[in-house]
């Protein structure tokens, strides 16, 4: 079951509704967790006991349910790993899951939830493995068991003709795993007396992993209801699940599937059987908070049905809020033909029949902004697998949208273009349809708005908030913006008494911050409910909204998370004192961008406290790096922690907490410190240098340009760092002021220094003032190291051979025929 959207029933006390069927009428090793618990739920109206399974538990104090109706009577640790706890329902109480945390004296442990039901509650009793030998059961009632490795449960009941048996199994959704182990996905069925399974469920649209079937006999006769692993795995006392067999009612399908807060709805109920009932609810008048503007105008809301044959063992679930609900009237198939309808509006329909279109137009001004958003599957638990289409005048699409953000139910923003009328269109992606293929078409105005929760700190775990007695618990707020950068001040309510807080606005842009919280020396121990509000403010507009805690259940392959709830308020504790003090101490001078420094942290131990205590910040200012490895360890009482601030770090002055964490005879603890303000500056210089180059065995001056950026007070100094080996520099560190406009250092280079070209050079910028330094690091230089060019004498010319003298003894060349007569006229 996906119960994300349980968040809105905790706001306020809301009874969750009865439908009136109409007959002729209108949480790790080292902190508090509760894995698993027995039994896991209880029946309304009485007293019950139940034993919570975990660890670090033996100092339980009291457990705290997010809605009203179940009394805690007594918390009693029984051990170390499990508590005796003793509550009471009222008997009006609506079926469904309560959720509920444990807080200790040293902390506060995950979320799990106990169920409440309206049918009598049955043990399941080994062994019920053989289909010959199942275990006897009335109709009526709820199983509780558990899957062991390859266990497969049987329950047996008799059916008279034409009764109704369903069966609606509670199997994951009672499971807490975070490593993806031990996950319980129940196989339900229903067998005849010859072993045929006449109706079955792994998964089920309406709770996911866990299934629902029903079957109605033609005649008398014994039906054997079948539970197991839908893999054949299990695991003793830790797989347990809730069977209600019976005739209770079961819609899968409420419609329309929304309403106007303070109105009666009336719907028609599609029960698992196939069966069509009206019905009416009168829906709350205060559901939505006008108050809060955080841009959500309807709300989930749990139905529970009842009728003559009984009540339903969970809700349906609707949306409810301050939108007009707009029904859709067929023919609404053509986007050029579709009935007209105004918004913001709440479009309520069912694409009936496979190949079905759904189209709805309206008419908006030009650029008008608005938001549509799907529910069917999220919420509705439909089988709709949602396209959505946004058409203008003319026929063009503007904006589509199926699945989005790893959601099943698509959204889209649009803006009009012009005066004219637009279409809304949606279909199934598969062409698909039937009765059971509800939606709401959520269309409101796209407003500036945002929305609070809390960060986790220990990865997948829903913050909790332990402040010392005399010290200090924190915690980080963060916002989601939507169309918003403004600022955001915070406020907390329903802190415990003796409980201070100090917080610190989220500043434009940013998604988040810390809160610190201060218990007074003379606090008692005690856990309450909290809620974080927000306000921002975009012109005239003033911006509200609450905390929506998060809360990862089950995760499954690849950290996918399975199971899912959100809650509207978080749990803070005052907790046993720390055994030690501590101070940050509050830095004199800022942290330069480009430049680093050395935060100081303090302990002061109490007598017999000999352990190492580990430090870490809470979250890092923008831009701003921090050491996070440090630790104070036995028979150390301080520790220096390094910060860096980068080139672009946020300028400002930001608030700094250091995570405290220590070990214990339980485990180990996690508080804070106390915040001190870290301010980021600007660099004061710029530099450049040159390319500077020298052989081995010389000298060299290195002269490096500096251009002042702002002004600052204090004594500056400027260091030359990272020479390579066999370079050197006999004055390091030179005295500038603001005025100065270069800085030489002379460098000599050994005969041995390693040749080539050495990006390595880094200058200082040591400011100090009020006992502090600040330090600023420019790079990166580089100087070549080339050996000597060694002279050579120029080489000797090199001797002329003599040309060789023709051979004698060669024969005569002949005579051509002109020179012939040449020879004969001069003979004449």
């Amino acid at each position: 079951m996906r119960s994300i959207s349980h968040s809105l029933m905790f706001r306020r006390y809301i009874a969750t509704a009865v439908l009136s069927i109409c007959f002729g009428q209108a949480a790790m090793a080292a902190f508090p967790v509760v894995t698993h618990h027995q039994p896991l739920g209880v029946t309304r109206g009485g007293e019950a006991t139940v034993v919570l399974h975990g660890n670090q538990l033996s100092d339980a104090r009291e457990v705290l349910f997010d809605q009203p109706g179940v009394e805690v009577i007594e918390c009693k640790p029984i051990d170390n790993k499990s508590i005796e706890l003793k509550v009471k329902t009222e008997a009006t109480l609506q079926p469904g899951m309560y959720s509920f945390r444990v807080v200790t004296a040293s902390g506060i442990t995950n979320l799990r939830f106990l169920s409440v039901g309206t049918m009598p509650i049955v043990e399941e009793v080994e062994p019920n493995n053989d289909f010959a030998t199942p275990q006897e059961i009335p109709m009526d009632c709820t199983v509780e068991g558990n899957v062991d490795r390859e266990d497969v449960d049987h329950f047996r009941v008799s059916l008279k003709a034409g009764q109704k048996l369903t069966v609606e199994i509670e199997g994951m959704r009672h499971r807490w795993s975070l490593s993806n182990r031990d996950i319980l996905d129940p196989y339900i069925a229903i067998l005849d007396d010859k072993r045929f399974e006449v109706a079955v469920s792994d998964d089920s649209l309406l709770f996911q992993q866990d299934g629902i079937c029903s079957f109605t006999p033609e005649e008398d006769g014994q039906y054997t209801v079948l539970v197991r692993d839908s893999s054949f795995l299990g695991q003793r006392n830790i797989c347990r699940y809730r069977l209600h067999v019976g005739s209770f009612p079961r819609p899968t399908t409420i419609i329309p599937s929304g309403g106007v807060q303070g109105e009666l709805l009336k719907a028609k109920l599609i029960d698992i059987d196939g069966t069509i009932t009206d019905a009416s609810v009168q829906l709350p008048t205060d559901f939505i908070n006008p108050e809060n503007s955080r841009g959500t105008p309807t709300q989930p809301y749990p139905v529970i049905t009842e009728d003559k044959s009984g009540i339903s063992p969970s809700p349906n679930w609707i949306r409810v809020g301050n939108l007009p609900i707009v029904n859709e009237v067929e023919p609404n198939n053509d986007h050029r033909k579709a009935p007209e309808c105004s918004v913001p509006a709440l479009l309520s329909g069912v694409i009936g029949e496979p190949g079905d279109f759904d189209c709805f137009t309206f008419e908006c001004k030009k650029n008008e902004k608005f938001r549509v958003q799907l529910y069917a599957r999220e919420t509705l638990r439909s089988p709709l697998d949602g396209v959505m289409n946004v058409f203008d005048a003319s026929g063009k699409t503007l904006k589509s949208s199926d699945d989005i953000g790893g959601k099943l139910d698509g959204s889209f923003d649009f803006t009009a273009a012009s005066d004219s009328k637009h279409t809304i269109r949606i279909y199934d992606h598969l062409r698909g349809g039937s009765p059971l293929h509800n939606y709401l078409i959520e269309v409101s105005r796209l407003e500036p708005s945002f929305s609070l929760d809390l960060k986790e700190l220990r990865r997948d775990e829903a913050m909790v908030v332990p402040v010392p007695i005399g010290g200090h618990g924190a915690m980080m707020v963060q916002a989601k913006r939507d169309q918003y950068n403004g600022e955001i001040a915070l406020e907390l309510d329903g802190v415990p008494e003796g409980v201070t807080v100090q917080t610190f606005p989220i500043p434009p842009g940013r998604i988040e911050i810390p809160v610190v919280l201060t218990a007074s020396a003379d606090a008692s121990l005690a856990g309450t409910f909290f809620d974080v509000i927000g306000r921002g403010q975009q012109g005239d507009q003033v911006l509200t909204a609450d905390l929506q805690q998060h809360h990862k259940i089950v995760l499954g392959q690849n950290r996918r998370a399975m199971l899912e709830h959100s809650t509207p308020k978080a749990v803070m504790a005052v907790c046993e004192a720390m055994p030690f003090s501590i101070e940050l101490v509050q830095p004199k001078t800022p942290v330069l961008r480009r430049g680093s420094k050395e935060l100081l942290v303090r302990i002061k131990r109490n007598e017999g406290f000999e352990n190492a205590v580990y430090l870490k910040t809470l979250y890092n200012p923008p831009g701003v790096g921090v050491n996070n490895s440090r630790k104070i360890d036995k028979g150390q009482n301080e520790v220096t922690i390094p910060i860096t601030a980068n080139a672009n770090a946020a300028m400002g002055t930001w608030p700094l907490v250091m995570q405290v964490s220590y070990g214990t005879k339980l485990g180990t603890q996690t508080v804070a410190s106390a915040p001190i303000m870290l301010d980021v500056e600007n660099a004061v210089f710029n530099y450049k240098f040159p390319r500077a180059a020298a052989e081995t065995g010389g000298e060299t001056q290195l002269m490096v340009t500096m251009e002042k950026i702002r002004d600052i007070e204090g004594e500056m100094e400027v260091q030359l760092v990272g020479l390579p080996n066999g370079v050197t520099c006999e004055a390091p560190v030179q005295k500038v002021t603001l005025e100065s406009t270069s800085v030489t250092f002379p460098l000599k280079i050994a005969a041995d220094a390693k040749t080539g070209v050495h990006k390595t050079l880094n200058v200082q910028t040591r400011i100090s003032r009020d006992g502090e330094t600040m330090v600023q690091t420019d790079g990166t230089g580089e100087i070549r190291v080339d050996k000597p060019v060694v002279k050579k004498d120029p080489a000797a010319a090199p001797e002329k051979k003599p040309k060789p003298k023709p051979k004698t003894d060669a024969p005569p060349k002949p005579l051509s025929r002109l020179e012939q007569l040449r020879q004969e006229k001069e003979s004449s």
